[in-house]
């Protein structure tokens, strides 16, 4: 039998490792520091630059942070990232500049005042502008040097001591004297159109400023009843269509109130359409007549609670038939309405009606939809269907029969009681034939996250597809082609997907919305005529002299001269 021994052998003397004077923890959130005063107390940046003199150039002009608020794992990324860009260009040899930058204007600083201003029970519209634009540029200020420390201890190396800044006098010059370009080539213009607006924000957005969510939305099918008088050759119509409906689908009930006309395919199939038997819950009777799309037809049975069996196609529709008839909004007459919807709707074709879904008709809000306006525009027919119902903030004209009051959206961007209202108004005058929800991509704006709307509002325009007057033509005639042009002449792609991406974008948009509704920025520095229409061609000042003044006071006092 073996004793038992006590003695436990220390494995760590058994191996044979290196002796170092490396501490036995890294320390990091003590040495990192350290690393960082060290380099900015030697300079490593500007020793970068003279040990790079002379080499290939290569710089990384930031595209700019927001200054308004802590630093966040987004901006770590996108940092981090271009800081390796820059190490590593110049050690293959370049002289690896990075240009860091702020955007200061804008509506989030503006937003943040505001609340401010609403903690205090003061109201923004009350306060001297340039005072509030003072208040806009010290908070943006704060934000800058806090935001340039959390960078700095991100470990990036840049020019921090001279950024640029959107806010320097010399910056809101610049920008003004962009604007004064589209001015004299006569590619600006004041128009009143549908754009994307932010009811939360009270401001018009650009294509840049939205970014799409899924969003429920409530859907309806609803009637637009055929009226007397038919126009055209009566004589030529069978009658069997009057009182028969014309169904629309849509996924904006608030734009119902604002409706002026109904539009269809001339090249699809269309039908009469008759009920023959009811579910106890039904919004259609026995003997209602509906005019659909065939390929739809069935699916709009189907939404109705109409069973196969309940209904039958009584005979085709054809669209010359359609083009002769005349519709009634379904609010027409409705008690309290004080005869806002009681002209007849226009009734015509379009070449934007799909039969893809709803059911083959398009109810047209021209104040509300590109397509719907284009078309009425193009026809000269814009006065009589232009409305302006909604108000900035996203409600209903006040003296709006049944719906004055009322919001699409509340004060958070969540759904309003406008949807609710005029869905429940259309049941109670026996206008609905279906009602739903639909969960889709919809248009949000990037900084509130709230959903937007289109709404017609005057606003002023870059055209991009009016020649530019310049006669710098190499890249093309309009901005639009030059743009077009430019990404496939000037710039090399990595990745090549991303080409694809811009140039399909450029090549589908539409004029540039220039305007905000918004104090905290650069002004549209333009002089229009008073008494003068928009459409008048002495309505804008074309002067170089005043360009330059304006210019002038700009570089020396700041946009706040404009004021």
């Amino acid at each position: 039998m073996c004793a038992e021994t006590t003695d436990t052998p220390d494995y760590k003397d058994t191996l044979n490792l290196p002796k170092t004077d490396f501490p036995m923890r890294a320390g990091l959130p003590k040495r990192e520091p350290d690393w960082l005063d060290r380099w900015a107390r030697i300079g490593i940046y500007d020793r970068l630059r003279e040990r790079a003199e002379g080499r290939k150039p290569f710089i990384l002009h930031d595209g700019p942070p927001y200054a308004n608020g802590h630093l966040h794992i987004g901006h770590a990324l996108n940092k981090i990232l271009k800081d390796m860009v820059v190490r590593s260009q110049q050690m293959m040899g370049r002289d690896a500049r990075y240009i860091p930058g702020w955007d200061c204007h804008g509506l989030p600083i503006e937003w943040k005042i505001e609340e401010q201003y609403r903690k205090k029970g003061q109201n923004k519209d009350e306060v001297d502008v340039v005072d509030f634009r003072q208040e806009c540029r010290k908070f943006a200020e704060g934000w800058i040097d806090i935001q340039r420390d959390e960078f700095k201890r991100l470990g990036i190396t840049g020019k921090w001591e001279k950024p640029y800044l959107t806010m320097d006098f010399r910056a809101e010059r610049i920008i003004a004297e962009e604007f004064q370009k589209f001015l004299m080539t006569g590619t600006l213009y004041q128009g009143s159109k549908p754009v994307m607006w932010s009811p939360i924000e009270k401001t018009a957005l650009a294509e840049a400023e939205v970014e799409y969510h899924d969003k429920e939305s409530f859907t309806i099918w609803v009637k637009f009843k055929v009226i007397d008088p038919i126009a055209g050759d009566g004589a030529q119509l069978k009658r069997d269509v009057l009182g028969a409906y014309v169904v629309i689908w849509t996924t904006t009930p608030w734009t119902i109130p604002s409706n002026k006309a109904v539009v269809f395919g001339d090249s699809f199939d269309y039908g009469l359409y008759e009920i023959t038997d009811t579910p106890e819950e039904c919004w259609a009777s026995v003997g209602d007549r509906f005019i659909l799309a065939d390929k739809l037809a069935g699916d709009v049975m189907t939404r109705a609670r109409l069973d196969d069996g309940m209904w039958k196609r009584v005979r085709s529709v054809s669209a010359e038939e359609l083009s002769g008839l005349s519709l009634a909004h379904p609010l027409a007459g409705a008690e309290g309405s004080n005869g806002e919807w009681d002209d007849p709707r226009d009734f015509r074709a379009a070449d934007f009606v799909t039969d893809e879904e709803g059911t083959g008709f398009v109810h047209c809000a021209p104040s509300h939809g590109m397509e719907e306006f284009e078309l009425y525009r193009d026809l000269g027919m814009l006065e009589q269907v232009i409305t302006y119902n909604v108000m900035d903030d996203g409600g209903f004209r006040e003296d709006l029969p049944f719906f004055g009051g009322t919001y699409i959206l509340d004060r958070k961007g969540k759904e309003g009681n406008a949807n609710k209202a005029v869905i429940d108004k259309l049941a109670e005058v026996d206008g609905l034939l279906a009602r739903g929800k639909i969960k889709h991509s919809y248009p949000h704006s990037w900084r509130s996250k709230a959903p937007v709307i289109y709404r017609n509002t005057p606003q002023w325009f870059a055209a991009i597809d009016r020649e530019v007057g310049d006669g710098k033509d190499e890249y093309g005639k309009t901005i639009r082609e030059r743009a077009l042009n430019s990404i496939d002449q000037l710039v090399t792609w990595t990745p090549k997907t991303g080409r694809n991406r811009l140039y399909s974008m450029i090549e589908a948009r539409p004029d540039w919305v220039l305007s905000r509704q918004r104090a905290w920025g650069v002004p549209l520095t333009c002089f229009t005529k008073v008494g003068a229409l928009p459409t008048d061609p002495d309505y804008l000042l074309r002067d170089e002299t005043v360009n330059a003044r304006i210019l002038e006071a700009f570089e020396t006092e700041g946009a706040d001269a404009w004021y």
